[in-house]
């Protein structure tokens, strides 16, 4: 060996390694390698460094060269197989593995990596077998429980990759690795509280690691929280271009608003090896789809050698190509294909069975299949409702404390902010009740911003009260005094008025505001309330054929939803009588059976002149970011009113609870 490896330079050099600067470290050993260019050790550290560099085209010469100098010598084939594996060719990554534990029998770190690699060539229980290999050799090992973890992940079983992960970062608190891939075990067993926490602990060990912060954006794009979850992807991309977590979640995200050009220029260059590549080409093919580039999108799916557990969104797909194909068994055929696949737990991940059970619903129902519809919407909430309970008494509780703590003597006589600004309208009541039509009609007026459904109401009041849409909650809002009160109301206004600085009114159009419109009133005095009613059984209907992202739990039971409507009436009922700041109430069928004159009325009601954009809201291109972004992009019409009769025997359970609410 000619060169001096006690060298301070190497030790600087495996100093930067050991603290994560690969890029630093790779240059120091390239300078190393310039006095000992055939030195084996140098060249295989050069080679490691380049790898975890995220550059292993680049390390494969180097490492290849290392093993032929030193083929006697375990890590020499170890890494080789590491920059493999890197690469994306866990066959030969595998085969090196084999060769370094051959030499080096008692090491656990050929085990670990030999599960990585069988992982990637979906072998998943030899890949548990391997992972105990390591484990036997090395009891307690952080890597070696981490690498069990993932083969009980790839075998289906996400409460064993629970146990392993969860192991894995007790021998190492600080192992980020473990703890997103913890947080994704506890996804798939529907503990989103857990999973968000574990991505939290992932960043905490490692700020930049791209892929836990992808996941945490994933499960705010699943809570509705679309603004920061895009804004949190961005932020990744920003950091590391080639974060492909990043990439994928955030194409997803563009897809769902239909952005469909930039999700596809998102996922323009090289595709990913494996899991990653099948779920690169099916988000590819649903933008291609979306811009009437239906070949281009076939091509991309008859690229995807094997699914993984992209099926689910790859058989989507193949439907609509078999419906633009005209072969009706076709699609009724993959239909069926998904139906079994939504129902195995191991076929895919929990939100892409939701979506499977929501699309299969769709696509029944538009054949005219309704009791075949309806089953997969069960099926779909059902899903949902592990991630999203409900409580009856928790939400009644609620309810009880707003009519108590906001009634007539304190919004009357009680303390309230001192600002009068008259530029805030909240469009509220429940969802599909038709605030967002109501929200693209007056954000056509030329003096009139439209923000979309903005959480900040939200967000206030948790800061404020940290206990969600609970009895606690209320009750201590309504004790707030008129010094915090006119604080708080002014840095609203001033992070309202930014948005949109030439308006003279600025909708906020979050339909859950309807709850809070208490709070509201002694925040924002001068504020005015657009209150949407429509038929209380389409409303069920609407909300239950359809996927919400949010937090909907109330959604996932037909009684529980009919219930819900009638408590929502309860409310709104007490707001009624007691609310100081001007209230209008718009039915949905105002708009349809007389448009101008409701347009009128509305107008008036928020001092606005008559412009006659609105009369062509539908021309608008903004941004609307609701279940019914697709409508308000035609004119009005009477299509939604009355739809519950079709359903009526599969809405009994809510039509029976909202009888209840009219006899009591």
């Amino acid at each position: 060996m000619s060169a001096d490896l006690t060298a301070p330079t190497l030790d600087a050099a495996i100093v930067r390694y050991q603290a994560g600067a690969y890029a630093e470290a790779a240059d120091a050993f390239a300078v190393l390698r310039a006095a000992a260019p055939d030195d084996a050790t140098l060249l295989r550290l050069h080679g490691l460094a380049l790898t975890r560099a995220g550059r292993a085209a680049e390390a494969l010469p180097l490492l290849a060269r290392a093993r032929r100098l030193d083929f006697a010598q375990p890590l020499t084939h170890l890494h080789y197989g590491i920059a493999l594996l890197a690469a994306g060719r866990p066959a030969r990554a595998a085969a090196a593995f084999r060769r370094a534990a051959m030499l080096a029998p008692e090491s656990a770190a050929p085990w670990v990596n030999f599960s990585a690699a069988l992982v990637a060539l979906n072998r998943p229980q030899a890949a548990r077998a391997a992972a105990r290999r390591a484990l036997a050799r090395a009891p307690g090992d952080a890597d070696a429980l981490h690498a069990l973890g993932r083969a009980e992940a790839a075998c289906a079983n996400p409460a064993g990759a629970r146990e392993a992960f969860l192991a894995a970062t007790r021998a190492r608190p600080d192992f980020a690795e473990a703890w997103m891939e913890l947080g994704l075990a506890c996804y798939r067993l529907g503990a989103i509280g857990d999973a968000t926490q574990a991505l939290h602990r992932a960043l905490g060990a490692d700020p930049a690691h791209g892929p836990a912060a992808a996941a945490l954006a994933a499960f705010d794009l699943l809570r509705g929280d679309t603004d920061e979850a895009v804004a949190r992807l961005r932020a990744v991309l920003a950091r590391d271009p080639g974060c492909v977590a990043a990439r994928l979640n955030l194409a997803n995200a563009l897809l769902l608003d239909r952005e469909a050009a930039e999700a596809l220029a998102l996922l323009d260059g090289a595709v990913p090896p494996g899991r990653d590549g099948a779920h690169w080409r099916a988000h590819r093919a649903l933008a291609l789809l979306l811009l009437d580039r239906v070949e281009a999108a076939r091509a991309e799916l008859d690229a995807i050698a094997e699914p993984h557990d992209a099926e689910l969104l790859i058989l989507w797909r193949r439907i609509h190509l078999a419906r633009h194909d005209g072969d009706a068994a076709a699609a009724d055929a993959m239909a069926a294909r998904m139906a079994a696949l939504a129902g195995d737990p191991a076929a895919a991940l929990p939100e892409h069975r939701i979506i499977a059970e929501f699309e299969l619903a769709r696509f029944h129902d538009a054949n005219n299949r309704v009791a075949e519809a309806f089953a997969h919407w069960k099926l779909g909430h059902r899903l949902l409702a592990r991630m999203q309970p409900f409580s009856r008494s928790a939400h009644a509780a609620f309810i009880d404390a707003s009519i108590a703590a906001f009634d007539h003597a304190r919004l009357r006589d009680g303390p309230h902010a001192d600002n009068r600004d008259p530029a805030p309208v909240f469009i509220v009541g429940m969802p599909r009740s038709g605030t967002t039509l109501a929200e693209q009609i007056l954000a056509a007026h030329p003096l009139v911003h439209g923000t979309g459904e903005r959480p900040a109401m939200h967000t206030l009041m948790r800061r404020l009260a940290p206990a969600r849409d609970s009895a606690t909650m209320v009750r201590h809002l309504a004790t707030l005094d008129a010094a915090t009160l006119s604080a708080e109301g002014r840095a609203f206004l001033d992070t309202l008025h930014a948005l949109a600085p030439d308006a003279q009114r600025i909708i906020d159009k979050m339909p859950e505001n309807a709850n809070h419109l208490g709070f509201i009133a002694t925040l924002l005095p001068g504020a005015r309330v657009i209150l949407c009613r429509r038929d209380p059984r389409d409303i069920g209907l609407s909300i239950y054929q359809l996927r919400f992202f949010g937090y909907h739990p109330y959604a996932h039971d037909l009684g529980d939803l009919g219930w819900y409507l009638g408590q929502h009436a309860r409310l709104m009922a007490h707001w009624r009588a007691v609310l100081p700041i001007p209230l209008l109430e718009v039915a949905l069928t105002d708009w349809v059976e007389e448009f101008r004159a409701t347009l009128d009325r509305v107008l008036n009601f928020l001092d606005l002149p008559f412009d006659p954009a609105c009369e062509r809201f539908y021309a608008q291109r903004r941004l609307v970011r609701t279940a019914s972004a697709q409508q308000v992009r035609r004119p009005v019409n009477a299509r939604g009113i009355g739809r519950w009769r079709r359903y009526a025997d599969e809405l009994a359970p809510l039509l029976a609870e909202l009888d209840a609410v009219a006899a009591g």
